[in-house]
Formats: structure tokens, C-alpha cells, sequence
């Protein structure tokens, strides 16, 4: 068997198709975020997964710690949520490599279930793979979905693969298509949760479509002594101006 290569499934509608245009887009983004002199060096990110023109702003206040922060990561550890495939596992991809337009990333064997169709049109971490390429370099990636899981039964397995080299990065917007105010009301109950590392909260009422990849980090969070904090919150209405049903995008950080 050759070497497998997933090729980009939203190169062209989420982000820039172009090689150029897309560097440009990812570096003015990471400009455009104020600068944040990190507390601690950065343990994970939990960023949104839209299209840049909804949601780049909000996810590069989170990328942009990064590159503040002067270290560099040998792997990270991604988890998002499936939206194209009905699965009840933590999947893996059977891919070598991921391809954005700024290159190929190494897929990091890793012991979890492998499920090529959970990952072949989804969109959630192939987005934040533009940014993590800009700031990182040369990198392996574990790229995980979640379907229908329980997030305490794969927070361990999880954990496993942290060390000091490696960052935890959870792909999730918040709330979807409730009107603005509602929205605002809605988010800022699950983001005050995901701060207090209060997993029973955000299990109960937190709103997100992350929702299983954002508790596995809370289970990890606690687990190791780390703190969150929010370092930006939006929806689409603050963007495009419609207020009559928005999504909610918000950055963290753990340090």
C-alpha cells in the first residue's frame, strides 16, 4: 500500500485555495489579533471552526499565543466533532498526511480507532490546519473526530498522548442559529463553564457543537491542574450584521 494523502475537502470555501493568498490571509489575521504577553507557556487551545472570513478573527486571538509564546510544538493533538459521518467513537484517520495548500502535515500513528470516512469531508480540524502550518513549521498531527462518545471514558487515552512537546487543540463553535441576543446569553453561559473547568456544568447546559471534544480537555484540565481562560468571543452577527440567527465562536487558552 503507497503512501495515503488526504487531500483538502474545504480548501477554497472555509479558507483561501491559493498558496499565496492563503499565507497572507493566515499572517494578516495573526496581525490583526492584539498581542497577549502568554501567562505560562500555552497547554491547549480550544478554537472555532468556521470559515476565516466568519470566525479566522476570533480563532487567530488563539493561534496567535503561539507564536508569542516562542516555543515549538513537535505534535499536536486535534479533536473535533463529526458533522459528515454518524459515528460513536474518538476516530483516527488512515491518512499519512493531511495537504492544505501550504503543504503536507505527518499523520502521528496513535492507537485510536481508524475511520477514513469520518475525516474524508470534514471540515473542523482541516481549518485549523493553515494556522498551525504558518506558526509551526515542521510538525505531526493527530487529527481525532468525536462522535457519539463518552468524553470521560476517552479523556485518558487521550492525556496518554500529551507530553511537553506536544499541544491539545479542541476545534468547536458555540451556539447556532438562535437569534443574537439569545445567542450572547446562551454562550456566555457555556464559556463561563469551560473557565471553571466545570465539567458537570458544561455537560448539563453548555452549548457547543465541540461539545464531547471540549469536555474530554475539561476532564484533562482538572486532571493536570491546568487553568482556561477566554481570550475572545464573537458571533456571526457582530460580523455580517444579520442578528436573526447567528453561530457563536469563541478562543481559549489552558495553561
Amino acid at each position: 500500500m503507497g503512501v495515503r494523502t488526504r487531500e483538502p475537502a474545504v480548501s477554497g470555501q472555509f479558507y483561501p485555495s491559493e498558496r499565496k493568498h492563503l499565507a497572507e490571509t493566515v499572517k494578516h489575521l495573526l496581525q490583526e489579533a492584539p498581542f497577549r504577553k502568554a501567562e505560562a507557556t500555552p497547554k491547549g487551545l480550544i478554537v472555532p471552526h468556521a470559515g476565516y472570513i466568519y470566525s479566522g478573527e476570533v480563532a487567530a486571538y488563539g493561534f496567535s499565543l503561539l507564536e508569542d509564546s516562542g516555543k515549538k510544538w513537535k505534535r499536536v493533538v486535534a479533536i473535533g466533532p463529526a458533522h459528515t459521518a454518524m459515528i460513536h467513537e474518538l476516530a483516527a484517520d488512515t491518512s499519512d498526511f493531511w495537504k492544505t495548500p501550504l503543504g503536507k502535515v505527518k499523520v502521528q500513528r496513535n492507537g485510536f480507532p481508524e475511520l477514513s470516512a469520518a475525516h474524508r469531508s470534514e471540515h473542523c480540524l482541516e481549518v485549523e490546519l493553515p494556522f498551525l502550518q504558518y506558526l509551526l513549521g515542521d510538525f505531526e498531527w493527530v487529527p481525532l473526530v468525536a462522535g457519539h462518545i463518552d468524553p470521560k471514558a476517552w479523556a485518558e487515552a487521550v492525556m496518554e498522548k500529551l507530553d511537553d512537546d506536544t499541544l491539545l487543540l479542541i476545534s468547536s463553535d458555540l451556539s447556532h442559529y438562535y437569534d443574537y441576543n439569545r445567542a450572547n446569553l446562551l454562550d456566555h453561559r457555556t464559556i463561563a463553564a469551560i473557565e471553571a473547568l466545570d465539567y458537570e456544568e458544561m455537560e448539563n447546559i453548555g452549548i457547543a457543537c465541540g461539545k464531547a471534544p471540549i469536555l474530554i480537555a475539561l476532564r484533562i484540565a482538572r486532571e493536570k491542574g491546568w487553568q482556561c481562560r477566554l481570550l475572545k468571543y464573537l458571533n456571526s452577527g457582530d460580523i455580517t450584521g444579520d442578528h436573526s440567527s447567528v453561530v457563536g465562536y469563541a478562543s481559549f487558552v489552558f495553561y
